[in-house]
């Protein structure tokens, strides 16, 4: 009997739905979104003034409420109250998939937490159509967001030094008023990659720009910035970070190459092993010079 009731209870409850909506070009909404934004009974909007023109524009009137960075947690807790209710809620952020780089994640995970059932509506993210225009790998990546602001250095510093031996491609955001910090900053801690900038995408002014990290600190030195901007980056390739690490290994001479793996207990024999494959060489060009 108890088991029953829990169950009647779960479906009674409603459902968040996590809707993608378009990054610039209005025709990139999903019919399945339309259907959903006009059948739940209430829509979580990040900047409701902003959604509306949205919702007004395909004619959708369901009530709205807000869902921010600054009240993420408060909120998130009504609106897992009226979801348990049995309110349907769809979540929506200014543009793209909600939960990306975005306050969604902090609902969603809470809605789990919740026993909320969560199911995610696919559609456009920014991340993804600029990977895809990039050029660059895209089979292996990762997204890294914004950066820490430049008023947080340290952790800017700390993020910068973890990509610089990142070998994925990397994705960030960037806004049009800190765009050519950035840009310095990264060629500063990454070198001088293959980058390329993807500006205002699916919108009229859509711009696609395959460069480098120093060519486009030069470029934007001498033009302004304009347009929201995603930063695809080249990975650093994993040959050389082997070169690299087999240039430190030459610093040292054999002998205290393989002082320091005997010294750790590792055999003679297994010493001269490792010893050749750090450096890159044949086990047979470790004995010979070991015999000078």
């Amino acid at each position: 009997m108890i088991s029953t009731a829990i169950e009647r209870e779960v479906k009674m409850a409603g459902k968040l739905f996590l809707c993608a909506t378009p990054i610039g070009n209005l025709d990139d909404m999903t019919f399945r979104v339309l259907e959903t934004l006009k059948e739940v009974d209430l829509i979580a909007a990040e900047d409701t003034r902003n959604s509306l023109k949205l919702l007004n524009h395909f004619d959708i009137h369901t009530p709205m409420t807000s869902y921010h960075e600054y009240n993420k947690v408060d909120k998130a807790e009504y609106l897992i109250g009226k979801m348990q209710q049995g309110i349907n809620v769809a979540l929506i952020t200014d543009a793209g998939t909600p939960a990306i780089s975005d306050p969604g994640e902090v609902l969603v995970r809470m809605c789990q937490e919740a026993g909320i059932v969560v199911t995610s509506l696919p559609g456009p993210a920014a991340c993804i159509t600029a990977l895809t225009l990039s050029g660059l790998s895209t089979r292996r990546f990762c997204f890294e967001g914004f950066l820490p602001g430049a008023d947080d250095k340290k952790a800017r510093k700390v993020i910068l030094e973890e990509l610089k031996n990142e070998s994925r491609t990397m994705i960030l955001y960037e806004a049009p008023h800190h765009l050519r910090i950035a840009l310095k900053d990264l060629l500063e801690a990454l070198g001088d990659r293959r980058v390329t900038i993807c500006r205002e995408l699916t919108k009229k002014f859509e711009d696609i720009m395959p460069t480098t990290l120093e060519a486009a600190v030069s470029w934007y030195n001498e033009n302004e910035p304009r347009g929201e901007y995603v930063l695809v980056i080249e990975g650093r390739s994993l040959s050389q970070k082997e070169e690299e690490k087999q240039a430190r290994w030459q610093e040292m001479s054999i002998e205290e190459h393989m002082k320091f793996y005997e010294d750790a207990g590792m055999p003679h024999k297994e010493a001269m092993k490792q010893v050749a494959a750090d450096r890159g060489v044949g086990k047979r060009e470790i004995y010979q010079a070991l015999l000078k």
